[in-house]
């Protein structure tokens, strides 16, 4: 092997690092909830309404718990990293090139929001529900009237295919950026991408956090389900 062969070869290593983009709370958040709402979906489907509370339930922790690590977590899963005010986000519109921090681009970030926004709404409303025979009902279902129940049933139900339109427009998005290059997925996945040397990865956040993150959720998580019962002094 020649020297500028050599020289070559050192240079294209150099352009392209496994650089620490998700720690692996948020990814296992983020394939959790993939397999969950299409779980929820399928006990709707089939009339599994026990199975249906359950999986709703499993979401509401990890919202409860994302939400938290928004605050706490790692360098790229909190908020303050990639929600962006609308001058920032027109100038990535105009200029995507000059975007260079790691994580979710100002575009990225509002279809992160939307997403865990409808998704938590759904969970709420999903909450207010009961069968059509009374006999199971969810938590806070003792709180609303049967009309009102029924109004957030139907809610409940129309918000699931604007979910599904947002999912899509994901989905694409995610098509769009490997048609460029950029491999979204498997960094998801692997927590790492490719990207130029001296890019500064995720700064990840300490066992505490997650200790804490996981407890908040948790807690929240028993105290809804258990329908909100008066806190002891």
């Amino acid at each position: 092997m020649t020297d500028s062969a050599s020289k070559t070869e050192v240079q294209v290593a150099d352009t392209a690092l496994a650089v620490p983009v998700w720690d692996w709370p948020v990814r296992l958040v983020h394939w959790s909830l993939v397999v969950l709402i299409v779980f929820s979906w399928w006990s709707a489907e089939n009339d599994a309404i026990a199975w249906h509370l359950w999986s709703g339930y499993a979401v509401l922790f990890l919202l409860l718990f994302r939400i938290t690590w928004g605050f706490l977590g790692s360098s790229t899963a909190r908020f303050s990293s990639f929600v962006r005010g609308p001058g920032t986000l027109l100038h990535y519109l105009r200029e995507p090139g000059s975007w260079r921090a790691v994580g979710h681009t100002p575009l990225g970030a509002l279809s992160v929001i939307a997403l865990l926004s409808l998704v938590l709404v759904q969970v709420g409303l999903g909450l207010l529900l009961s069968d059509e025979d009374g006999i199971i009902s969810a938590p806070l279902n003792r709180f609303v009237s049967f009309d009102t129940a029924e109004a957030a049933h139907d809610l409940h139900e129309a918000l699931f295919n604007v979910l599904l339109a947002l999912v899509a427009l994901h989905v694409a998005a995610i098509i769009f950026y490997r048609l460029r290059g950029k491999r979204l997925v498997g960094a998801m996945i692997r927590g790492t991408a490719a990207l130029p040397a001296g890019t500064e990865g995720m700064v990840p956040a300490d066992a505490g956090r997650l200790v804490i993150s996981v407890a908040i959720a948790g807690a929240l998580t028993l105290w809804i389900v258990a329908g909100l019962p008066p806190l002891s002094p």
